[in-house]
């Protein structure tokens, strides 16, 4: 006897479609912006011709430009907000 073709059925999804979340929200591009201008001015200091010993760019520019590389724009990839659910403390 011929076995019959069963058509192929569709392949249906474990989980339901998610729709896209990007994982930065308002308060991360604010931060980076932060970086972003402290990098700026750093880089002016940095470029003021001035006497060489100056204070600005000696040492203040390069602590900003190190501040702003190591601190301010990894805190704003990494910051993630806190949320606000509905849900009680169940032990208060």
């Amino acid at each position: 006897m011929a076995k019959i073709k069963q058509p192929a059925s569709k392949a249906k999804s474990k989980f339901p479609a998610e729709k896209f979340h990007f994982p930065l929200g308002r308060t991360n591009f604010m931060i980076l912006a932060l970086g972003v201008f402290i990098l700026v001015i750093g880089f002016i200091f940095m470029a003021i011709p001035d006497h060489p010993d100056a204070f600005l760019t000696r040492t203040l520019a390069p602590v900003l430009l190190v501040f702003s590389f190591l601190a301010i724009i990894p805190l704003g990839l990494l910051y993630k907000e806190k949320k606000t659910g509905s849900k009680t403390n169940p032990g208060a």
